[in-house]
């Protein structure tokens, strides 16, 4: 029997090498006047940058360019709302990694609100949105958030008092999830693993979610096959198109997946750790994956977790490529896959991060995993950071 689940909408996905070449005609569907949200990062030195703004001037497009450093404040969309102004705009497109497409799905959500985004934020908010947005089109160029498929937009404020917190309506669902692959190649090898990391996670936490569903789990393992296939291909040669194809999907479904079943207690930590610290979100994934899959298994061998371990046998037959043993084997060879991956990229230790062990225990008094497979106590998700501490 399958039990009852929700499903929540998705954008219209142009998927392929090439696919930006379109974006002009389908900007032109709905108005000539856009907001260009991009990074100012490597994009915007690409020719496929340079042909983008050809190809409005020449089409007869007018737009304002917002360029994005790092993840998006609510000083930096409330700035971008108020120099707009009154000007009519039809269209909001983002261009690049999470931290653009995050701040053009919030640019296009504020256009027609007076108040600032911080009033609107999950927790720390005062308002409900009522959902009033300007169109937008999503276009990565990493592999790594899904947010060209989500209905929420992160906004950060970093530091001691720092949060992370979601703009969030089922409204804000991009109307296009543009994705590219080419647009991922100049993506650099550091990027391109943290991003990929963070792909990694997303995929295998929506998978072992308490709130995970038929949909999600096919969906997942679909994504967790290319992250297999392409990940460290992608980091050890960019250039690589098939590669970034697949982590490019990988990505779009990890997207997907995480809207409808949730994320774990890697994500209650990149949250906490990055309203606080200056550090890639993709890193903190990427680094914590291994220990917190380690504690949970632990846990929940013993309360006999059936279920979730079942999941976990399912991973590591695909990640080990073997099928030749018992559960146990294989729960075990996905956790070491988990260390051996993070080893291999390269991907930074707390402490050579900047964090620092005596903020551990606010930490986990800020981290939440309600999706988590598995109750976690203050102890075990002290663990979780003190185990990743070099």
């Amino acid at each position: 029997m399958v039990d009852n689940f929700r499903f929540a909408r998705i954008p219209a996905v142009h998927f392929g090498k090439g696919a930006f070449s379109t974006l002009p005609s389908l900007c032109r569907k709905y108005g000539k006047s856009i907001v260009v949200v991009t990074g100012k990062g490597s994009f915007i030195r690409s020719p496929h940058a340079e042909k983008f703004f050809n190809d409005l001037k020449e089409d007869g497009f007018t737009w304002r360019h917002v360029p994005v450093e790092g993840e998006p404040s609510p000083e930096t969309i409330d700035s971008a709302v108020q120099n707009i102004g009154n000007e009519i705009i039809n269209l909001v497109v983002g261009i690049g990694g999470g931290s653009a497409l995050d701040a053009g799905k919030a640019i296009s959500a504020m256009l027609h609100c007076e108040c600032s985004v911080k009033d609107y934020l999950e927790v720390t908010g005062t308002k409900s949105h009522p959902g009033t947005k300007v169109p937008f089109i999503a276009v990565p160029t990493t592999s790594g958030t899904g947010s060209e498929a989500t209905k929420n937009a992160v906004i950060s404020h970093i530091g001691k008092d720092g949060f992370k917190r979601s703009l969030r309506h089922d409204n804000f669902v991009p109307e296009i999830a543009l994705v590219d692959p080419l647009l991922t190649v100049s993506c650099p090898p550091d990027i391109t693993a943290a991003s990929g990391m963070d792909c990694f996670t997303q995929l295998t936490e929506a998978y072992l979610s308490n709130n995970a569903t038929p949909y999600t789990d096919a969906l997942a393992l679909e994504g967790l096959k290319e992250v297999k296939n392409s990940l460290v291909r992608c980091c050890n040669d960019g250039s690589d198109t098939e590669a970034r194809s697949g982590m490019s999907f990988a990505a779009l479904t990890s997207g997907i997946c995480l809207a409808n079943a949730g994320l774990g207690v890697v994500h209650g930590f990149a949250s906490s750790l990055g309203a606080r610290y200056n550090i890639h979100h993709g890193s903190i994934c990427g680094t914590l994956m291994s220990s917190a899959n380690e504690i949970n298994v632990r846990v929940l061998r013993k309360e006999r977790g059936k279920a979730a371990l079942s999941k976990y046998a399912t991973l590591g037959r695909l990640f080990l490529g073997e099928n030749n043993s018992d559960d146990d084997y294989f729960i075990d060879g996905f956790i070491d896959y988990l260390f051996n991956i993070s080893s291999e990229l390269k991907l930074p230790g707390l402490r050579s991060a900047g964090v620092d062990s005596l903020d551990f225990q606010d930490l986990v008094q800020q981290t939440e995993c309600k999706n988590n497979p598995v109750k976690l106590s203050p102890e075990q998700l002290y663990e979780i950071l003190d185990k990743r501490y070099f």
